[in-house]
């Protein structure tokens, strides 16, 4: 996430009431996640395991819980809490517009484009042009839709990432404040839900076509001409490369990479990012070889009952 204007390591550290290891005047451009951020944001660390990660990341200013020996050409934010301060700066430079309308007036609406009566378009959402958005639809805050998109009944866009941290009242939400993007000539079907990113987008690529009830997590990316089946769930953080087929009630977990032209069966769970080709089964194999463990248990089971 961007911020509009570069602010200082020690504008951020006041705001925050936080110490910092640094020059006062230390440039930072925006916050993000730790498997997106660039030059210039904050990343915040709250558990040892992660530090060298985080500290060796693209991130020039750190959010750590312990002041550690800080890189070169990096900063160091100081916070008993950094979970609770990233939080903070989300709520600060992107905060949540309640809208006054169904259609809020800040949005922009393309050309030639329907919009189906009871659909909410919150603030400073992009509609292109010849769209059609069906009844019900809810297309939340900040979302950006290209051309010739056709989103069907009940879908949501831009709801809140599933993402939260263990308290001992309870659990305690990473505030989303990223986006969802959704490029041109998509489809989606009825009862989607596509979580907007953390910090940074949720994106649907161009000329991808999702059926039904499919779920799409935070910040991850789903690349062109894909196919995605009903009752799919896609987890955060997670690439879809380009043309991959992804058949009904297929499960990925999050953080993994799906090579371009992949193809997962119908109920494939996927446990682990795949190189090119057909895959079946919980967890996923290779189809092949899966169809013929599949052939030799039933031709046992058969001698068995002999």
């Amino acid at each position: 996430m961007k911020f509009k204007e570069t602010q200082t390591l020690s504008k951020i550290a006041n705001l925050l009431g936080l110490s910092y290891v640094g020059h006062p005047d230390f440039e930072i451009t925006g916050l993000n996640e730790i498997h997106v951020v660039q030059e210039g944001e904050i990343v915040f660390v709250d558990h040892s395991k992660y530090y060298d990660k985080a500290l060796n990341s693209a991130a020039t200013t750190v959010l750590i819980n312990k002041e550690v020996e800080c890189p070169e050409g990096k900063t160091l934010l100081i916070s008993d809490d950094p979970f609770r301060d990233f939080n903070k700066l989300t709520k600060y430079f992107n905060p949540f517009i309640a809208s006054k309308s169904s259609i809020s007036d800040s949005a922009v609406i393309g050309e030639n484009t329907i919009i189906q009566p009871n659909v909410f378009i919150g603030e400073h959402v992009t509609i292109g042009r010849n769209c059609i958005i069906h009844a019900n639809v809810s297309i939340n805050n900040d979302c950006i839709i290209g051309d010739n998109v056709t989103i069907h009944s009940n879908t949501v866009l831009g709801s809140n990432a599933f993402y939260y941290k263990k308290r001992p009242e309870g659990f305690d939400p990473l505030i989303s404040g990223g986006r969802v993007i959704i490029e041109d000539n998509v489809d989606l079907g009825a009862s989607c839900t596509i979580d907007r990113g953390v910090t940074g987008d949720t994106t649907i690529g161009e000329g991808t076509k999702i059926d039904n009830q499919v779920h799409v997590g935070h910040d991850t990316i789903i690349g062109k001409k894909c196919l995605i089946a009903a009752q799919s769930g896609i987890a955060g953080c997670t690439v879809i490369e380009d043309e991959v087929t992804i058949w009904g009630q297929v499960g990925v977990i999050s953080g993994l990479r799906i090579e371009k032209g992949t193809v997962l069966m119908a109920q494939t769970g996927v446990m682990k990012s795949l190189k090119k080709g057909v895959y079946f089964g919980t967890p996923q194999e290779e189809y092949r070889q899966k169809m013929r463990e599949i052939v030799h248990i039933k031709n046992e089971v058969k001698k068995e009952k002999k």
